[in-house]
This record gives structure tokens, sequence and C-alpha cells, in this order.
């Protein structure tokens, strides 16, 4: 059965891909999964590569890869020190994974993504927001940085206000072409539902 993509935001970022005019190769920042989104990319003729740092996370993208005979291009790795040359990839993004870090390795990862990312290219990222109603709950370590309980583990959330983002893509120099603030509601874990807060962001390195 072939897989379904409900994720409009993926889809928004694919279409500024195309209208990019550059060849169709992408970088996947946090790439595993049940339901790897380079798939879709991989259906509209991009060549895929992705990293996770997670085994588990990888595993599942191995079984997803093998059940629809498909070659994503996969592999370990850490997005804070991306293995891979300067001016590599015309497009990268980083879906539902960048803020389970601290504000300051965020930073970091958008600095080695902007370094393998060829001039005119693009990046897509999204910030849980603070008005998600998650903010705030559990352990706090820094300012906006939380780690909450998920499943019995300790997973650190990183949440941004509305402007944050801007001001972080100012100072690495990439321009903002594209941004949404999104709400929806969501199963809260336990049972229930919650609030959801989300800052989409599509910026581009400078030529």
């Amino acid at each position: 059965m072939k897989p379904i993509f409900r994720q409009n935001q993926l889809f928004t970022f694919m279409l500024y891909c195309n209208g990019q005019g550059l060849e169709k190769n992408i970088l996947d920042c946090g790439a595993g999964g049940m339901l790897p989104p380079l798939a879709l990319f991989k259906e509209h003729g991009y060549e895929t590569t992705g990293i996770d740092i997670s085994d588990k996370a990888i595993e599942h993208a191995n079984k997803f890869q093998s059940e629809h005979s498909i070659k994503l291009n996969i592999t370990k790795g850490d997005m804070k020190e991306l293995s891979f040359e300067d001016n590599s990839f015309n497009f990268c993004y980083s879906y539902n994974t960048i803020f389970h870090m601290s504000k300051e390795d965020v930073k970091k990862s958008l600095e080695e993504m902007k370094r393998v990312l060829v001039p005119g290219g693009l990046m897509f990222v999204n910030f849980v927001s603070t008005s998600d109603e998650r903010c705030g709950i559990g352990e706090e370590v820094r300012p906006g940085e939380y780690y909450e309980m998920e499943h019995g583990e300790k997973v650190l959330h990183s949440y941004f206000d509305e402007n944050e983002g801007d001001e972080l893509f100012r100072q690495l120099g990439l321009k903002r072409i594209y941004k949404e603030v999104r709400k929806r509601i969501g199963p809260k874990l336990g049972g229930g539902f919650v609030t959801l807060g989300y800052i989409d962001y599509i910026v581009e390195k400078s030529l």
C-alpha cells in the first residue's frame, strides 16, 4: 500500500524547491521513523540522503524501505556535525526533530545545515512555539528548554517565541522566504487533547 503523507508543510517546502531551478537532491536531518518523509521526495524524483542519531529510528526507516522496495540512503549521523562536504546539497530540512535539543545545539545544527547547502539552496525547519500548551511543563533546564516525559523517557523540548527564529536566521545570514505560525489540536499522552503550536520556516542561503 502506498504511504500517505498528511503534512501539508512538507508539500509546501517541495513546491518551493521545485521552483528554485536546482537539481533535485535533498538531505533530511532526523530522517528515521516509521514513515520517513524522504519517501515523499523520492516519489517526486529527488535524490535522497538522510541522517538520524537514533538507532531505533533508523531501524524503523529500514523496515519501511524494505516493505516499500525503495532506497532512501539513511545512515547514522549527528546534525550538529554533518559528515558532508560544503555545498553538497541543494535542499535540506529537519522536520519535527531539531527542537529536541538545546537552543545552543539548534544553532550549531542550523550552521551545519547552512554549510552543506549550496548558495541559493533552501532549508526548511519547524520549531515548537511557546503558544504550545506543553510549554513550561516538566523539568526546566534553561529558559525555554524543558525535559518532558514521553513513553517513560525524559525528552528535551526547546520552545521558541514567534520572532525568535527570525532573529536566529538573521544572525546566520539566512534569508527568510516563508513563515507560518500554526496551531492545532492533538492527542495528549495519557489521554485527552492538547493545543499544539509550531512555527515553520523556509530560508535561503545567499548567493
